[in-house]
C-alpha cells in the first residue's frame, strides 16, 4: 500500500481549489495545513501538496518529461465520473480526450482525465 505521495506545485492556492473540492468528492479529508503546503488522506494513503520555493518555479513541471505522468483514482460508479465530469466543466477544467470521452481508456474503461493547475493528469476511473 502506498503511504503518501508529495507533489510540489507552481501555486498553492490554485492547487488547493483543484484538489480541495476533488478529493474529498473522492472520499479523502484534510488531513494536515500548514503555510506551505496541505494534505488530504483516505484510509492509509495521503497525498501532500506544497508550495514550490521561487527559485525552482522557472522549469515548468510536463507530464511527458521524467516524472510523474498522472495520477489515477478509484471512482464510485460510472454516474460518479459523471458527476465529477460535470463538475470539471463547470468549474471550466477542460477534459481531455473529450472525442473520446468517456472511452478514452478503452472501450472497457469508463473515465474522465483533466488536469490540475500545474497540468499534472488526473484520471478518474469507474469500477468495471
Amino acid at each position: 500500500m502506498l503511504h503518501h505521495v508529495e507533489i510540489y506545485v507552481s501555486d498553492l492556492q490554485s492547487s488547493k481549489a483543484f484538489w480541495g473540492w476533488l478529493l474529498p468528492e473522492l472520499g479523502y479529508f484534510e488531513y494536515q495545513k500548514w503555510h506551505e503546503g496541505i494534505s488530504w488522506k483516505k484510509d492509509d494513503t495521503y497525498l501532500v501538496f506544497v508550495q514550490a520555493e521561487q527559485r525552482f518555479l522557472h522549469i515548468p513541471y510536463h507530464r511527458q518529461r521524467v516524472g510523474l505522468n498522472h495520477l489515477a483514482f478509484h471512482a464510485e460508479s460510472r454516474s460518479h465520473v459523471d458527476k465529477i465530469t460535470d463538475a470539471f466543466k463547470t468549474k471550466g477544467i477542460r477534459i481531455l480526450y473529450e472525442d473520446r470521452h468517456p472511452y478514452a481508456g478503452g472501450e472497457d474503461y469508463y473515465a474522465v482525465y483533466a488536469e490540475d493547475p500545474d497540468r499534472i493528469k488526473v484520471e478518474i476511473v469507474s469500477p468495471t
